[in-house]
């Protein structure tokens, strides 16, 4: 297993290998107070500085490109993550009487300062992730634009009042932080998918908790310096690393108020039920099967080419990534075009300026896709591009799978039942739209969708039709922007309220109410108070 190894370690093994990265070396001052030499040696992060782990257990973690040894994580104790819970518990009594003017400022230094860092964080999320450099920056940018909301979060926090409510009676409600908040977060967007949360419940005056993806352990630290430069106080935002103990631990400690998670659905299912039976909110996005409508209307050039980037962008790692094009009518005659199209993206390592998308994270997840190809074909669909085999000179390691391309799939295929999360496109044929609408509305999951037509009906239609949160009209991924809210339907989500936007406010907050009387007034009365 080179991808992921568990391996047994004491606590006084040297570290042999030299790091090469300058950017790590930049980036990660604290790391390399700590070591000097070999993969990073990862900590948790604790009151704003790597606080070394005494696991004996940890997660060797390799550059899914070059399958070079990169960073070797912690598999943290519960003393180690006590640690985090005491610290973010005690941080929290001074974190929600800082006026939110002050917790503000904070995330604006933190946008001034993670302009001047994208670039480095951008080279680590290639080494890490494996993604394209763009794929990396453009990353980056959207959980900037989290931290951005937050900095307005004083003009969103605003209660209610009435007055005379009832004689001399007057009513107020206002928003109060939950307390210590976590979340558990996943390998395809580390840097990015922590930003729809930390942001907005650190600025509502929570201290946080985060649980990162044990593939992908160094952008955590990343926040963690960039928030701690930009004047956090100690132990407002914590880092604990691990894998399934570290899960469980979120969901059962007292200490912690609610748990925001993104990731698969077994896991999902498992942290909604474990944490809302300890009396947390919790909000969870999951899995997805997305489809993409092709109307014959449609302008062929711009649909062709968002299927393409919408499908294989990110080497398909994306869960609003579309996995299913359904051809209507005539556009089922476009397949030829966009097969060639398909034939023209490059694979390659991140940094190649001509790479289209990278190799997939883990050796793992390399084998799982390949093993949906290979269902695929056993089960009569037709490869017409089939990147199984595809070698990178220079990269013979990786964990690259060139884009594929399989048409008459059915409901029925394995390929179509589970979300391959790979550069795999799957390819349906249908006569109508009402077809393909009943056909969409009919998968369990519901996070995302598009349609591509120039028929202004067409369009109505399906976005009022179709059973999904997230509606693209030519627009292959409708990611909403940081002022709405991520908002998957179905069994893509569990939770009453969706992440960041008006619903990641309200998610980390609680509503107090207030109802006074100043009169002087001692007459008994064992009536409920009417407005008299």
């Amino acid at each position: 297993m080179q991808s992921l190894k568990l391996i047994q370690k004491k606590k006084t093994t040297p570290i042999n290998s030299q790091i090469s990265n300058q950017f790590i070396k930049k980036l990660f001052s604290d790391i390399l107070k700590e070591s000097k030499k070999g993969p990073v040696i990862v900590g948790n992060w604790i009151d704003n500085k790597i606080v070394p782990s005494n696991t004996t257990q940890w997660l060797e973690v390799y550059n899914p490109a070059t399958q070079e040894l990169h960073a070797k994580t912690p598999m943290s104790t519960q003393e180690d993550m006590k640690k985090a819970t005491a610290a973010a518990a005690k941080a929290f009594l001074k974190w929600r009487s800082t006026p939110i003017s002050q917790r503000a400022r904070v995330m604006f230094r933190a946008v001034n300062l993670l302009h001047e860092r994208e670039e480095e964080i951008a080279e680590l999320l290639v080494r890490e992730h494996g993604k394209t450099l763009p794929d990396a920056r453009g990353e980056v940018f959207r959980g900037l634009e989290v931290i951005e909301q937050a900095c307005g979060m004083s003009a969103q926090m605003f209660g209610e009042t009435l007055e005379n409510v009832s004689a001399y009676m007057d009513t107020y409600s206002y928003r109060q932080p939950l307390g210590v908040t976590s979340a558990v977060m996943p390998f395809n967007f580390p840097f990015m998918c922590p930003l729809w949360v930390a942001p907005l419940t650190i600025t509502a005056g929570n201290t946080f908790i985060l649980k990162p993806s044990e593939r992908c352990p160094l952008s955590a630290i990343a926040i963690g310096e960039l928030f701690r430069d930009a004047g956090l106080p100690d132990g407002v935002y914590n880092v604990i690393n691990g894998a399934h103990d570290a899960v469980n631990f979120v969901c059962d400690a007292p200490e912690i108020k609610s748990i925001s998670f993104v990731g698969s659905n077994p896991a999902g299912e498992h942290i909604f039920a474990r944490g809302t039976a300890t009396g947390k909110k919790v909000q969870c996005n999951m899995g997805a099967k997305n489809h993409l409508v092709v109307m014959p209307s449609a302008n062929k050039e711009a649909a062709l080419n968002a299927i393409i980037g919408s499908g294989y962008g990110a080497a398909g790692q994306r869960c609003m990534a579309i996995s299913t094009v359904i051809f209507v009518g005539e556009t089922k005659l476009w397949i030829p075009e966009l097969v060639e199209k398909i034939k023209k993206v490059v694979v390659n390592e991140g940094h190649d300026p001509k790479a289209d998308l990278g190799p997939v994270t883990t050796k793992q997840a390399k084998q799982r896709i390949l093993s949906l190809i290979q269902s695929a074909k056993q089960e009569g669909a037709n490869v017409l591009v089939d990147g199984s085999n595809l070698v990178v000179k220079g990269f013979e390691k990786g964990n690259f799978i060139g884009p594929t391309f399989i048409s008459n799939v059915s409901p029925q295929m394995k390929c179509y039942k589970e979300e391959i999360f790979g550069p795999v496109l799957l390819s349906m044929n249908m006569d109508s739209l009402d077809e393909a609408i009943e056909f969409m509305n009919a998968n369990p999951k519901g996070n995302g969708c598009s349609i591509f037509t120039q028929d202004g009906s067409q369009a109505r239609k399906f976005q009022y039709e179709v059973e999904t949160g997230q509606v693209g009209i030519n627009v292959p991924i409708p990611v909403p922007l940081a002022m709405f809210s991520f908002t998957g339907w179905k069994g893509s989500f569990r939770g009453d309220h969706h992440f960041y936007g008006r619903n990641g406010i309200d998610f980390f907050t609680e509503i107090k109410t207030i109802t006074s009387k100043w009169k002087e007034d001692h007459t008994l009365s064992f009536t409920f108070p009417t407005p008299k």
